[in-house]
């Protein structure tokens, strides 16, 4: 990728997301973007395509927009003008669908849509993904545990964080998967002792 078509994505998420809260900020679309090119140098995927796609994947999220057609739009305008030709843009936008764990655990079509969804689960595992956790819960007023509820944010480990090393689709992405996944089961070790002082 071209350095300033990366600077390009880089200033246009920045000032889209810097101050989000939930989790789903700037920094978590660079280290998607980051792993997605690694993973796809790994896959033998094209690393421009999962680059990209990872920079973006999050704009046109319902949890973060609530105009899902605009915003592909605003990128279909934010590509032309970094001179991304229409095939790249097409298979970007096919890297984007299905991403998110909230469609239904559906697969993406193309290698480069499996692993954009891959950095994406990445994110929420392992330490990042526990931080990342308790942002989004905090955000939108989730209690951090009790006995009598399961809208909590330790509930959220067993919905999703925990099912994440099963639902990984490349071996690359696996064995990433698995370390952070230890972590996961770790760290809810140690929260239930401290919870429960007795530790």
């Amino acid at each position: 990728m071209k350095k300033n078509t990366l600077e390009q994505l880089s200033s246009f998420i920045y000032n889209r997301f810097t101050h989000d809260a939930t989790g789903h900020d700037y920094y978590h679309m660079k280290r998607v973007a980051i792993t997605g090119k690694r993973l796809a140098l790994q896959e033998g995927a094209d690393p421009v395509v999962c680059e990209i796609a990872g920079w973006l994947h999050d704009v046109m999220d319902p949890k973060l927009t609530d105009d899902p057609d605009r915003e592909r739009q605003v990128i279909i305008d934010l590509l032309r003008s970094m001179y991304v030709s229409s095939e790249v843009q097409d298979q970007i936008f096919i890297a984007m669908e299905n991403v998110s764990f909230k469609t239904g655990h559906q697969v993406p079509t193309s290698l480069e849509g499996r692993i954009v969804q891959d950095a994406d689960r990445l994110d929420a595992m392992g330490a990042i993904g526990v931080a990342r956790a308790f942002a989004y819960g905090g955000a939108k007023g989730q209690a951090i545990h009790n006995e009598t509820s399961e809208k909590t944010t330790i509930q959220h480990f067993y919905e999703k964080l925990l099912t994440l090393q099963s639902l990984l689709n490349t071996d690359s992405a696996r064995k990433i998967g698995q370390q952070r996944h230890d972590f996961l089961k770790c760290y809810l070790d140690q929260f239930y002792e401290e919870w429960e002082c007795k530790n």
